[in-house]
């Protein structure tokens, strides 16, 4: 008998234990009573009914990630190619995902492949490969909208891979190929016109420097005959204000010493004498001047005499 009530007891503990229930963060349970919904419970401790109660799922509510395996889709133009995608959805309501569909993953497995292939049919090769933001967002718009009936919110739709046939990628890697060549032919020349420009803008920039420098010596040099003939004209002012102010000195010291007319006139033809020293081919002689000419000729001829005289 005491065999029988610690077995009792022990089946009663194990069923009370198996009653107590905790949910833990970023999870919740449903809960059914004889088959039907009972509830949705939370974080926490919870206390189902023996027997009638019972978890009939347990909900991960975190933001989860699905990698579906690569969808051959076509094209616009005709265009087979291969699209894989990454799904990021989070569980939003539990109990319209425990009883909305069957098999959540694959019914998003198969809505994704479905909307990829019609939104990828209005597009044509070129814009499928440069248009990826756009698709993600219609998929993901659509995705919304289909999955909102069973508790699941998509948040994110990203286009993994796109891989067209082997034949597409030779002639996309030919194209990008000679693009580059004509990048690089484009900025060969580029380069060369730059540095033609450079050199003729330094030549340019030397003749205008060396044509500047030529001009400020030319004005130095005129600058400096100048001063030089300015100099030479004063010196020569200077020296015949000198001779005419020491012929000045003269006549007046002639005149202060009384000398007649007769001696005015030799200094006269001394001065003509001068003036006369071979170096002037034609003179002019005015007539005043012969009249003194004949004077001294008489005044030589009466030396000449007097020293005769003297000698005999």
């Amino acid at each position: 008998m005491e065999i029988l009530i610690l077995v009792i007891f022990i089946v009663l503990l194990a069923l009370l234990a198996s009653c107590i229930k905790i949910v833990p963060q970023a999870n919740a349970y449903v809960v059914e009573r004889l088959g039907a919904y009972q509830g949705t419970w939370s974080v926490g401790l919870h206390i189902k009914t023996p027997i009638i109660d019972r978890v009939a799922r347990k909900i991960n509510l975190k933001e989860q990630v699905v990698d579906f395996a690569p969808q051959p889709v076509i094209t616009k133009d005709n265009v087979t190619m291969r699209i894989d995608t990454v799904v990021f959805f989070q569980i939003t309501d539990p109990k319209m995902f425990a009883y909305g569909v069957e098999n959540p993953i694959m019914a998003i497995e198969n809505l994704t492949a479905t909307t990829l292939r019609n939104i990828i049919g209005e597009l044509e090769l070129d814009q499928t490969l440069t248009s990826r933001e756009t698709i993600n967002t219609k998929m993901r718009a659509s995705l919304d909208e289909a999955t909102d009936p069973w508790g699941i919110k998509v948040n994110r739709v990203e286009l993994k891979n796109i891989i067209p046939p082997a034949e597409i990628q030779n002639a996309m890697e030919k194209q990008m190929k000679a693009e580059r060549e004509r990048r690089e032919a484009v900025t060969r020349a580029e380069g060369e016109k730059k540095a033609s420009v450079t050199v003729a803008e330094g030549k340019k920039a030397a003749a205008i420097l060396e044509a500047e420098a030529e001009k400020q010596s030319a004005i130095l040099r005129a600058e400096a005959q100048k001063e030089k003939m300015i100099r030479e004209a004063e010196g020569e002012a200077e020296a015949i204000l000198k001779v005419q102010q020491a012929t000045a000195d003269g006549i007046r010291m002639i005149r202060e010493a009384g000398a007649d007319e007769a001696v005015l006139r030799i200094k006269s033809l001394e001065a003509f004498e001068k003036a006369a020293d071979g170096r002037a081919t034609k003179l002019i002689i005015p007539s005043e001047i012969q009249g003194m000419a004949g004077l001294a000729a008489s005044l030589k001829e009466i030396v000449t005499e007097d020293k005769g005289d003297k000698t005999k």
